[in-house]
């Protein structure tokens, strides 16, 4: 058991303001919160206990609004549910420590192997090109830290499938979500790239990592009339973001301009899965 005390100031309301410039260049002197934190590295079994204070809980609760409002809302979310997913998921406990003020930026953060979380808006953005119903089943390739299979969560009315290759982030993902309270989820670990045919068809499926090319076997899973969400494009190279719906037994693509994610990984992908995820730079 370790117990961690973490520092957080009223920086992290006006952090989300400051634009792309380098996050060290913050100073971060905050109040303090206390995590107890119990792990076994041998199952997915990990139990933590996190007890914010008041003022720190107001304070993410505020930097959260402002997120969603200014880099959200104001860029062309519209979807009452996805921008209320976005309001309710505490990005903070989805982010090392090391970050936990920067949460709340609108920009992807490391969390380890070479992985991001991805930006607050693409989360948004491909949420709502979903398009999701009540009672729909969704899959996600590419878990990651876990925060867009929790905004799914937070929907309220889909069922959830989420997959992650690397086994670390899988394990963390489990623990981090069941800490946050989305129990309602099927996790697993493996490759993303054959999808979950155990429990296929889905009525939507999103991708968190860029392959070169659309994976077949997740088209394949489609329920008819249903659609995926997936950036395509070479690792380092410029990469589309598509969203193919299944019509007549087809995927016909339509195209929402350039991205940058990780690279896709597994046996019929190249070097990479997790989430990351931001519109190209021009």
């Amino acid at each position: 058991m370790r117990k961690t005390l973490i520092s957080l100031t009223v920086f992290l309301i006006t952090l989300i303001s400051c634009g792309e410039s380098n996050i060290n260049n913050f100073d971060t002197k905050m109040p303090t919160f206390t995590t107890t934190e119990v792990s076994t590295t041998s199952s997915l079994s990990v139990e933590k206990t996190t007890t914010p204070d008041p003022d720190e809980a107001k304070a993410f609760d505020l930097a959260r609004q402002e997120m969603v409002k200014m880099t959200i809302e104001a860029r062309g979310v519209e979807s009452p549910d996805v921008l209320r997913a976005m309001l309710s998921v505490p990005r903070h406990a989805f982010v090392p420590e090391e970050y936990i003020p920067y949460a709340y930026r609108d920009h992807p953060l490391p969390i380890g192997y070479g992985q991001t979380i991805s930006q607050p808006y693409i989360v948004a953005w491909m949420t709502e090109l979903l398009e999701l119903e009540e009672g729909d089943k969704v899959l996600e390739i590419g878990t990651g830290s876990g925060y867009q299979a929790a905004v799914l969560v937070e929907l309220g009315y889909v069922e959830v499938y989420s997959i992650e290759i690397i086994p670390e982030l899988a394990e963390r993902a489990a623990v981090t979500l069941k800490d946050t309270g989305y129990v309602e989820i099927h996790l697993k670990q493996g490759d993303g790239y054959y999808g979950w045919e155990e429990f296929a068809p889905f009525d939507a499926i999103i991708v968190t990592a860029a392959p070169d090319h659309l994976p077949i076997p997740l088209v394949q899973q489609l329920s008819e009339d249903g659609c995926l969400v997936i950036p395509i494009g070479p690792p380092g190279g410029y990469q589309t973001l598509w969203k193919f719906v299944l019509e007549d037994g087809k995927p016909v693509g339509y195209s929402y301009g350039g991205v940058s994610f990780v690279p896709f990984t597994g046996s019929g992908g190249v070097p990479s899965t997790g989430e990351s995820g931001e519109p190209a730079q021009p």
